[in-house]
């Protein structure tokens, strides 16, 4: 290797701008320093104050989130949240995105989106037990669309496969507004003693920092800035900026992570994610209002003629950064080397504020650790209401179609209601044989076995609930009342398997910030979100933001529908619940808890047969929609209502069609005989479920379910769904329109 210090390039405001660096900005970073950043500085600073990074646009109004609660154990700020499971355990989890990479080259994008997370939680000291991601693709008939889904559903399902960790539930959705930015949004989510939870901090003078896991290379550099810009019509150029992901290295660095773990070594550990060696060394100095210096020369590397500034913005994969205390060196490096992985001492904590890095003895790069973290850039940017939206939120007049049934068979067809079977059966969603409920359902639940994770005085089996869920339809008619509706569907999705919600963990995706009309977007809906979790009483421990999910060819530039991904965690104690995905048999009462409701909308249903995206998205009434989700726990708890599942998409036309799918069929009547057949067919009005269940325990089922009221519309059996006077289909058309969408496409 050459040890000659690499020539740097001289600063001057093209490369500036090259960097992403504002005028403003760098006048900052000029001030601070006293004098010029050298080309490895000047590449620290463009990661460290991009979007991905810094959070510059969006960091004022996260902090308007509930982020605190009795469950709470670690909130927003570190590697993921983590809350309180009773019996000495925590559930650590965090949802984040990769976007971008997963559009340019979807298998690497993914997978290596599927390896971050994991190493996110990992990191903290939890055993992984489960994943789940939501995506969005543009129009299924798109041959872009075509070539992104198989790709990116592969490097989910390699991954996470290879890794030995089930892929239990997730969502997708497609729309012409992803047509130029697809979204892939992982979750990940842990149990450990909530004792031995780890911090990502750089602390106590002196102490060694170590490199550990797989070696440095050239992937992946300038990822985080290339997460923070808007795609043209280059964008298949920036592939070099993609990592590359190795599963059995991260499983080998897993093991050795939780191994270390058991002895009294670690002081904090930090994932090398976005711009890598830079921002886990910069953000743990940061947590510990501690200094750094590092021997860039001693970083493992498995390319010739690294440079520093290569070293530091790399974001090669399966990698972590340890702070230890001091004489525990050895002991750290000898676990590391029985699990074939690098270890190198590459530092020390310092007690003078700096993030220093030298190489071959000569310092390259020096610079106050707050200029990178706390002092980085922050905006209040300008906001506009689109005024778009006053025409949009006009419902004009629709004829009502006069074949309901064609209407509910073309929305069983549709790609957001049809079977994801195609998808999820690529993923591995039972090994660890935990997973209770499987993928498919309204949420997943996975067991957690007593004694597995340490715990010593276990009252019972718990189980998690997890379910991730978006509608950005919803949200871009309205990113208040649509985002409010998002965590009033994933607490109601939790409570169909039983589960109290614990937390949530979000993965903000919009548009270009700098346009006051998104940035509008992105602010009204952290003010739904944190209405509703307030409501709720649902913390927001962890969380992702990913902006400038835009493409612009030629003079147009097309944003993605604002989709501020949500997924929540919820508790279960008890037997497993005797839930069926489909009405199981014939002769059971079909019954609709919540009121009958009409709201077209926003609807799937005026967009797939009207061709509108027009009227206000359904508004949440929170103390009915809390007193259904006790009394669907209730339900779940008394083991005798066999079916539960909760309207959303296609309203209960579409909930009906899927209770008939397992086979047996249903003849229900509609009252409100006054309301249009469409509305009170495909309306999605928040606040409601169906349940079935057998007659003689009418009185038992109301008795559970309190105030909340209930609707009687028939009963199961036949090879039929049949509303009376308004439609008749045989179930084999319904699966047949629901189950070939995907296959048909895609094979």
């Amino acid at each position: 290797m050459n040890r000659a210090l690499p020539t740097d390039l001289p600063i001057d405001d093209a490369l500036v701008k090259e960097h992403g660096i504002r005028e403003t900005e760098y006048a900052h970073a000029l001030e601070v320093l006293g004098r010029v950043p050298s080309y490895t500085e000047l590449g620290v600073i463009s990661v460290m104050w991009s979007e991905h990074c810094s959070y510059k646009s969006s960091r004022i109004h996260l902090k308007t989130l509930p982020t605190e609660g009795p469950t709470v154990l670690i909130g927003p700020g570190e590697n993921a949240g983590a809350v309180d499971l009773g019996d000495g355990l925590a559930a650590v989890f965090k949802m984040e995105s990769h976007n971008h990479p997963s559009f340019i080259e979807p298998y690497q994008g993914a997978a290596t989106g599927v390896g971050g997370i994991l190493r996110d939680v990992f990191t903290m000291g939890a055993r992984p037990v489960a994943n789940l991601n939501s995506l969005r693709f543009g129009s299924l008939d798109l041959p872009k669309t075509k070539q992104l889904i198989p790709g990116v559903v592969a490097g989910i399902g390699g991954y996470g496969n290879c890794m030995g960790i089930p892929t239990v539930g997730g969502e997708t959705r497609f729309h012409e507004s992803y047509n130029g930015n697809c979204l892939v949004n992982a979750f990940t989510v842990g149990v450990v003693e909530k004792d031995k939870i780890f911090l990502g901090t750089a602390a106590g003078v002196g102490n060694p920092i170590l490199y550990v896991g797989a070696a440095t290379g050239r992937d992946g550099i300038h990822g985080a800035t290339m997460a923070s810009a808007e795609f043209g019509e280059d964008s298949e150029e920036k592939r070099p900026t993609v990592q590359v992901g190795d599963p059995f290295m991260e499983k080998l660095l897993l093991e050795a992570c939780l191994e270390l773990m058991q002895e009294d070594c670690i002081v904090g550990i930090q994932d090398m994610g976005a711009a890598g060696l830079t921002s886990s060394s910069v953000e743990m100095a940061g947590r510990g209002g501690s200094g750094i210096v590092m021997d860039l020369d001693q970083v493992p590397m498995r390319e010739e003629g690294m440079t520093p500034y290569e070293i530091l913005l790399s974001e090669s994969q399966e990698r972590m950064l340890l702070v230890v205390r001091e004489g525990t060196q050895e002991q750290v490096k000898a676990i590391f080397e029985k699990w074939d992985l690098h270890a190198a001492v590459v530092g020390r904590v310092t007690d003078d504020g700096m993030w220093r890095c030298r190489w071959h003895g000569q310092e390259v790069a020096a610079m106050p650790v707050p200029l990178l973290t706390d002092e980085a850039p922050a905006y209040d940017r300008p906001q506009s209401r689109p005024t778009w939206l006053d025409e949009a939120q006009t419902l004009p007049e629709i004829a009502e179609p006069a074949d309901l049934g064609e209407v509910l068979l073309s929305l069983m067809a549709h790609p957001d209601v049809a079977d994801k079977s195609w998808i999820f059966r690529q993923y591995d969603h039972e090994v660890g044989t935990d997973t209770v409920i499987k993928p498919g359902a309204d949420a997943a639940l996975v067991r957690i076995k007593p004694g597995a994770y340490g715990q010593k005085d276990s009252k019972g089996t718990k189980y998690l609930g997890l379910v991730a869920d978006c509608n950005g339809r919803h949200v871009y008619l309205d990113p208040e009342t649509g985002t409010a509706g998002q965590v009033a569907e994933a607490a109601r999705n939790l409570a169909c398997v039983g589960a109290v919600p614990l937390g949530l963990t979000d993965c903000l995706n919009f548009g270009n910030p700098e346009k006051p009309e998104i940035m509008w977007q992105f602010a009204q809906s952290i003010v739904g979100m944190g209405q509703a979790c307030r409501a709720m009483e649902v913390p927001v421990v962890s969380g992702n933001v990913s902006l400038y999910n835009e493409t612009t060819v030629g003079d147009t530039a097309t944003a993605i529908h604002p989709t501020p991904g949500l997924a929540m965690v919820g508790l279960y104690e008890g037997e497993i619940p005797k839930l069926n995905p489909t009405l199981p048999e014939a002769g059971l009462q079909i019954a609709l808890l919540g009121d009958l409701g009409a709201h077209l909308g926003a609807s799937l249903y005026l967009y797939n047969w009207h061709g509108l995206e027009r009227g206000m998205p359904p508004a949440v009434d929170y103390p009915s929609e809390l007193a259904l989700h006790a009394a669907l726990r209730a339900l779940v708890n008394c083991r005798e209502v066999p079916y539960l599942h909760d309207l959303s998409d296609g309203g209960l036309g579409v909930a009906l069609a899927e209770a008939c799918l397992g086979g047996v069929g249903a003849t229900v009547s509609l009252p409100g005989s006054a309301e249009r057949k469409d509305a009170l067919l495909f309306g999605e009005s928040h606040g409601r479920a169906i349940i079935a269940f057998e007659p003689a325990k009418l009185d038992q089922v109301k008795a559970l379910i309190g105030q909340v009221p209930m609707t009687l519309l028939g009963v199961s059996g036949g090879e039929r769904l049949s509303v009376q006077g308004i439609l008749d289909l045989p179930i084999s058309e319904l699966e047949q329109a629901w189950s070939s969408t995907l296959p048909e496409t895609l094979s």
